[in-house]
């Protein structure tokens, strides 16, 4: 039987379901013969909202080392991507904010950790324009300022730009809330954040996702990043940290 009799004979979802089952048992066998040393990972998350953390202990216990980070952030201190820096794994950080983190800090300052600073909306659009094959792309943001040292600067309709690179990376580690087996995925309300856009980055994409559905049940209007972007997917429970918890005080009667 061809493929076309396959198709005809059969629901689609069906025999998609056959054919790309991406499911892995846990975070180190979707890691399994994708990680060495010197290698560029892009990790999802903003602050700790939306990050992989399963994905980020499994990179943490494999010791891998001399690693380029792109991430909005570096987690806290011991936890998300600071145990990667506790560790001493992470050689250069490519990042908007990292101000939650003492040991980051620490590191910059004592010239034991690189760091590549980028307006949050220039990371942004640098992770999606690399993910959409974008090399390049000019942007007013950092014009002026020490962002743009060291880059080009060009005049457009009387205004200056400086241009800004794309990027991608060898690992895109992300996650969401759920996904099918085919490793279609949906992310929930803020934790989408950077995910959608390093899923498409990365030369291999991994995701960790709260709960797996059998291919086909997932309403295709809802799924935020196409299978097709995703290599491999597990299921986990997640801690969910409060990074800043603020309440406010109980009203006296």
């Amino acid at each position: 039987m061809n493929f076309f009799d396959s198709v005809l004979k059969r629901p689609f979802a069906a025999y998609w379901a056959t054919m790309a089952d991406k499911v892995s048992r846990d975070a180190v066998e979707a890691l399994a013969g994708r990680l060495f040393d010197g290698m560029t990972i892009m990790a999802g998350g903003f602050g700790l909202c939306g990050i992989p953390e399963m994905l980020i202990a499994a990179i943490r216990e494999a010791g891998v080392k001399d690693l380029t980070v792109v991430s909005n952030n570096c987690g806290v201190d011991d936890f998300g991507l600071g145990v990667l820096l506790a560790g001493g794994q992470i050689r250069k950080m490519i990042s908007s904010y990292v101000g939650e983190n003492k040991l980051f800090a620490e590191l910059y300052l004592s010239g034991k950790l690189e760091l590549e600073f980028n307006p949050q909306g220039t990371l942004a659009e640098r992770i999606r324009a690399g993910g959409a094959g974008i090399p390049a792309f000019f942007t007013k943001t950092g014009v002026g300022t020490l962002v743009a040292e060291g880059k080009e600067v060009r005049e457009f309709d009387g205004e200056l730009y400086v241009m800004e690179r794309g990027l991608t990376a060898d690992l895109s580690i992300v996650k969401a809330w759920k996904g099918d087996r085919a490793g279609n995925l949906v992310y929930r309300l803020t934790a989408r954040n950077f995910n959608p856009m390093m899923a498409t980055a990365g030369k291999v994409c991994i995701a960790e996702v709260e709960k797996i559905v059998e291919t086909g049940t997932l309403d295709p209007d809802h799924i935020h990043t196409p299978g097709i972007f995703v290599d491999r997917i597990v299921e986990g429970v997640h801690e969910k940290r409060i990074e800043q918890l603020t309440t406010r005080k109980r009203e006296v009667a």
